[in-house]
C-alpha cells in the first residue's frame, strides 16, 4: 500500500530513513525539555503491572484531573490523545453541519467529514493577523450544530479574550449547538489562568474543553488527552463510541504524575516567555512576516523553498501549505532551546 503524505509535523522517522540521522525537528510543537523525570519514573513503575488490562474508565487519572481542574470526575473523559477525543465526539453526535476556522488544526475537519458532516469555513485573514473577528457571530447560523475553536490557534498561536469567547458561547447556545474549544496549547500562555473557558464548563453543558498532555509535558509518544464537559450523557456516548482500553495503564500513570509537575510547567512557561520573542526577532531580521504568536510556536512567511533547503541541512520546520487558508510561503517553527534557536537562525542565514 502506498502511504499518503503525512498531514502533521514530527515525522522524524521519515527524515531518518531518508538521511540516516536525526534532524533538528522544529516541526512539532512539544516541550524542548523532554518528559519530566517524575513522569518517566511513573511509566517505568507502571510497566511492572503491564500484564493487567488498564482501567477503561481511567478512574484514578480522572480523580487527579478532577482535583487539578476543580471539576467533578464525572465531567472528564480521557482518550488516546486529543485526536481520539475529537473523533469520539464526531461519532457520538454525528452533526450535520460544523463551523471550522481556516487555518487551524486539521483533525476537526477530518473528524467531521468522516461522519459525512458538512464543514463551513470561517476564513482568518492575513490583514487582520489571522485573528477571529466579531463577524464569526454572523457565521454561526441556525443550521450550525458545532463550532470548533483552537485557543490559542494552531498554527497562528493567537488567543482570544474570555469576554469574546463567552460571547461566542452565548451565540452557540442560542442556536442549540455545541462549542468545542481546544486548549491543548493554553498552558504555554504567559497567563494561562486568564481566558481559559474551563470555569464555564459546569454551568454550560453545550461547552466542551479539550486538553492534552502531549505538548507541555513532552508526552507526544504517550498519547493522552482529555475533555471537560458537564453533559454527562454526551460523555457517556463518546466513551461508548471508542475502543474500551484506549488509554494504556502506562499513559494513565504518566498523566497522574504529570499533573503534579508544577515546577516543570513553570520552567517551560518561563523559557517560552524568554525564547519566543528572541526567535520572533531573529526571523523578522531576515525580512520574514511573523505572526505575533503567544504559544510555543511561530507562524511566518518566507520564500517557498525555505523548508526544503533547511531539510538538506538537517533542520525540519513545518510547511503550512496544506493548511486551509495558507500557501507554500507559510511555515511554522516550534520554540525550542536557545541552542536550537541559534542553530535554526544560522541555518536560515546559510541557505538564504
Amino acid at each position: 500500500m502506498k502511504q499518503k503524505p503525512l498531514t502533521h509535523g514530527g515525522d522524524w522517522v521519515g527524515f531518518e530513513e531518508e538521511y540516516g540521522f536525526m534532524p533538528l525537528d522544529l516541526s512539532a510543537n512539544v516541550s524542548p525539555f523532554g518528559v519530566p523525570e517524575g513522569v518517566k519514573k511513573a511509566i517505568a513503575e507502571a510497566a511492572e503491572r503491564a500484564d493487567l488490562y488498564p482501567d477503561p474508565l481511567c478512574r484514578s487519572l480522572r480523580a487527579s484531573l478532577s482535583e487539578h481542574s476543580g471539576l467533578p470526575a464525572a465531567h472528564i473523559l480521557c482518550g488516546n490523545g486529543a485526536a481520539d477525543i475529537i473523533f469520539r465526539l464526531a461519532l457520538a453526535k454525528r452533526p450535520k453541519k460544523a463551523l471550522v476556522l481556516a487555518p487551524t488544526f486539521s483533525e476537526y475537519r477530518t473528524a467531521m467529514e468522516a461522519v459525512q458532516c458538512e464543514v463551513k469555513t470561517y476564513l482568518l485573514k492575513e490583514e487582520r493577523d489571522f485573528r477571529v473577528g466579531e463577524d464569526i457571530l454572523d457565521a454561526i447560523g441556525e443550521d450550525i450544530d458545532i463550532v470548533f475553536l483552537c485557543e490559542p490557534n494552531n498554527p497562528t498561536g493567537l488567543s482570544d479574550s474570555e469576554a469574546f469567547l463567552a460571547k461566542i458561547l452565548s451565540r452557540v447556545e442560542e442556536i442549540g449547538g455545541i462549542l468545542f474549544i481546544d486548549e491543548c496549547f493554553h498552558d504555554f500562555l504567559t497567563e494561562p489562568e486568564v481566558g481559559s473557558m474551563i470555569p464555564y464548563v459546569e454551568t454550560h453543558p453545550s461547552l466542551i474543553v479539550l486538553k492534552a498532555f502531549t505538548k507541555m509535558y513532552g508526552m507526544a509518544g504517550v498519547r493522552l488527552g482529555y475533555c471537560l464537559c458537564s453533559d454527562e450523557e454526551l460523555l457517556q456516548k463518546m466513551l461508548d463510541r471508542g475502543q474500551p482500553w484506549s488509554v494504556s495503564s502506562l499513559a494513565q500513570a504518566a498523566g497522574i504524575a504529570a499533573v503534579g509537575e508544577t515546577a516543570y510547567v513553570e520552567h517551560v512557561r518561563a523559557h517560552m516567555d524568554r525564547e519566543r520573542p528572541r526567535l520572533m526577532e531573529g526571523l523578522r531580521n531576515f525580512g520574514f512576516r511573523v505572526v505575533p504568536g503567544e504559544a510555543n510556536y511561530l507562524l511566518f512567511r518566507a520564500p517557498a523553498d525555505l523548508a526544503e533547503k533547511l531539510r538538506r541541512k538537517g533542520v525540519v520546520i513545518r510547511s503550512c501549505s496544506n493548511y486551509d487558508g495558507l500557501d507554500e510561503n507559510w511555515f511554522r517553527s516550534a520554540v525550542r532551546t536557545e541552542e536550537e534557536t541559534d542553530r535554526l537562525l544560522a541555518a536560515i542565514k546559510e541557505v538564504l
